[in-house]
């Protein structure tokens, strides 16, 4: 096992480096210390064919210019937040509106488009990295001095992990996710419709308009939101569920997991043969099927297109602080803010 770091980029006259993460099964996962930006995770499809599953950029100017959250890490809070205010113990913050009236994934200048320090690291079975960041009180609007830490450690299980820990010195709230877009056909060979997902959640949150949870919690039953017995992701791209046309014909909903603690997803790629595992702590995972990813730009010599990759983004409800009835997001001065995620990947199908 082996890290190997280059010189990406520059960006603010800081060096943006890629480190490469390297196991003894022939895994590897590139990550940047900008947004700690997943660039390329390689791993073997059914013949032993080592391709790229995830979609990143070449050139560092893209991530800063064009990227949708690719690979990266978002924060303080994931998803939207309803008109980019809450309400905190009386007191009302305003927040960036980068999606007017509405803030996404941490503001204009989130957790995606900042330098980490970055602590390669090895263990007896593994090889990782630390990367460290400081939220100061007031940034993108949030409160509080929010001191967070990233983990990524690879493994010989052809297995990433990927964990958070955040501390604040006042009342805020916190929500992160790694916002990588998966395609396990390899190098982007196909889009995603023919991937199958599978995992057991029984409701899903009803997206408004402007694609911020109303409140409600549909069941799955009898919808194209049923993943317990794996689906097609075509079957949301091509319904005429209302749901799904509002997203831009696919997904981009949160699924709310059935169980407590530990809640799997399987996604797989039959003619690759590959299987990605997702094991998470978090109460939901929001699914997006990159239904408005078409765009004047290619992605590592691809032209973007719709469905090119499928995020699934492990994390609390969206909009939860301004959800009474959703799980709360808000950090004690006193607590300490902890999630985990594992990503591991056969070359045989599993599960489905």
């Amino acid at each position: 096992m082996k890290i190997t770091d280059r010189l990406f980029g520059v960006y603010k006259d800081e060096s943006v480096i890629e480190y490469t993460l390297v196991n003894d099964s022939g895994m590897s996962v590139s990550c940047l210390n900008y947004g700690c930006i997943i660039t390329k995770i390689l791993v073997p499809d059914r013949i032993g064919k080592i391709e790229n599953v995830v979609l990143g950029f070449d050139q560092f100017e893209d991530y800063v210019d064009l990227s949708p959250y690719f690979g990266s890490i978002v924060g303080r809070v994931a998803g939207r937040i309803n008109h980019s205010e809450f309400e905190l113990d009386g007191e009302i913050y305003r927040l960036t509106p980068n999606e007017a009236p509405n803030h996404l994934h941490g503001g204009k200048n989130g957790f995606n488009s900042v330098i980490w320090k970055t602590e390669p690291f090895k263990t007896t079975n593994a090889v990782g990295l630390k990367f460290f960041y400081r939220s100061v009180n007031g940034e993108e609007g949030y409160p509080g001095n929010l001191d967070c830490t990233a983990t990524y450690l690879l493994n010989n299980q052809n297995e990433l992990s990927i964990s958070y820990e955040a501390r604040t010195d006042q009342k805020t709230i916190v929500n992160l996710t790694n916002h990588s877009y998966f395609n396990l056909s390899g190098n982007l060979k196909r889009d995603v419709s023919e991937h199958i997902l599978q995992l057991e959640s029984d409701r899903f949150l009803e997206l408004g308009p402007d694609l911020i949870p109303t409140g409600k919690m549909i069941d799955v039953t009898n919808t194209p939101f049923d993943f317990k017995r794996g689906r097609l992701l075509k079957a949301g791209m091509k319904s005429e569920h209302p749901q799904n046309v509002l997203a831009g014909n696919g997904y981009d909903h949160p699924l709310l997991f059935s169980k407590s603690r530990e809640n799997t997803a399987v996604l797989s790629d039959k003619e690759s043969g590959r299987t990605l595992l997702v094991t998470t702590d978090q109460p939901c995972v929001v699914l997006y099927t990159s239904n408005q990813l078409e765009g004047p730009f290619s992605i590592s010599g691809v032209r973007a297109r719709n469905y090119l990759g499928v995020c699934l983004e492990t994390q609390g409800l969206p909009d939860a602080i301004n959800q009474p009835d959703f799980p709360s997001i808000v950090l004690n001065p006193e607590e300490v803010y902890k999630a985990t995620t594992k990503y591991r990947f056969f070359s045989n199908t599993i599960g489905v």
